[in-house]
């Protein structure tokens, strides 16, 4: 389990940076030791003048990164308990978030290649990129609610940035997006057929790469429109309901949501799979995603890290996030205990509680950013 790196020279003597997630048998999962080579390795490539542009791929064709390595994580959550000392999901969410605020700001071009299998952690890596790539094969989704997580890396940012209330709809429901959907909901920028890439990454070391990083990201963008899909791409299925999607969602509570959602099902199948996750994810997700999407709407990419990460360790101090990698990914009964079982047990109150940052101010991960 860990990250590769390769660089590879250009036509002109400068370098392309290639890191390859290398967790294959586990869907290229993120482990902590993985974003630590990650990261580590971005801030030297972007302090090398000979690099020019950075390419983040997963190895084998099922899936660019299917998200943190949770089950890790849970086993951490059950050793130590209550105990927060030098615990693992801090150190995990921490350098994730740095991780991902990386990618974001990174001032050279980026190009993820977002094949296959994107959820989670891995659309945290995705999102910030620059040039971010689906294929044929993308299947991306933020399926937290049924762990009983949230939306996290960045999505309290990226999920507010999309057409309507798209976002909300797609946090609360775990829906699953294609490259139409990708492409329609701002997660990603150039469609381009898998068996395409193997010659993108050849024409990469053509071009005449430039020591302005903006003519940088100006060419990698010619190029990936040269290489853009040849074939239609599938329909949308957001787009087709977006009016739906705005109608259900134009209410002031979750339960609201939901009870409309319900009542809207008909014989629509990608309606009747959004109203069944969320009846039957995580109540306290739910509502806590729900609050989140509000008091994200004006926050800057910085202020997002900053108030997930107080969030996601909340969260561990909870019950159901642990609850809900059990029933799904450990024992795989599929049957979570949700505490509270209900949205109306879900208290205003105990949703406060998860915004409740775990340090005093001054003692913030982030202080100085």
């Amino acid at each position: 389990m860990s990250v590769i790196f390769d660089t590879r020279i250009a036509a002109n003597g400068k370098q392309i940076g290639v890191a390859t997630l290398a967790n294959e048998s586990a869907l290229n999962a993120l482990t902590l030791a993985m974003a630590e080579q990650l990261y580590e390795q971005l801030l030297e490539w972007e302090e090398d003048p000979a690099i020019a542009c950075v390419v983040l791929q997963g190895a084998g064709d099922k899936a660019f990164c299917a998200g943190g390595d949770i089950v890790s994580l849970h086993k951490s959550l059950c050793e130590h308990g209550e105990d927060l000392t030098q615990r693992y999901a801090e150190q995990f969410f921490e350098l994730e978030y740095q991780l991902d605020y990386l990618i974001h700001s990174y001032t050279k071009p980026v190009l993820c290649w977002g094949h296959g299998i994107v959820m989670g952690g891995g659309l945290g890596l995705m999102a910030g990129a620059s040039h971010r790539v689906v294929t044929e094969k993308s299947r991306i989704a933020m399926p937290e609610i049924t762990i009983g997580l949230f939306p996290d890396v960045g999505g309290s940012w990226f999920l507010n940035r999309m057409p309507g209330r798209v976002g909300l709809y797609l946090g609360l429901t775990g829906a699953h997006l294609n490259a139409a959907d990708a492409l329609f909901v701002k997660l990603a920028d150039f469609y381009v057929e898998h068996a395409e890439k193997a010659a993108l990454l050849d024409d990469l070391l053509s071009v005449a790469w430039d020591d302005h990083y903006r003519h940088n990201h100006h060419k990698l963008s010619a190029l990936l429109r040269q290489h853009k899909g040849r074939y239609p791409l599938p329909e949308s299925p957001v787009r087709q309901h977006l009016d739906f999607i705005n109608a259900v969602t134009d209410c002031d509570s979750v339960d609201d949501i939901a009870a409309a959602l319900s009542q809207h099902q008909q014989d629509d199948a990608w309606v009747q799979r959004g109203a069944k996750a969320l009846q039957a994810g995580s109540p306290t997700s739910a509502k806590v995603i729900f609050e989140t999407y509000q008091r994200a709407r004006h926050m800057s990419l910085e202020e997002v890290f900053a108030m997930e990460l107080g969030l996601a360790i909340q969260f561990c101090r909870h019950p159901d996030f642990r609850e809900g990698v059990r029933a799904l990914l450990i024992d795989k009964d599929n049957t979570p205990r949700w505490s509270p079982p209900t949205l109306a047990e879900v208290s205003d109150a105990y949703v406060e509680e998860h915004f409740t940052p775990p340090w005093p101010e001054d003692q913030h991960p982030y202080r100085d950013w």
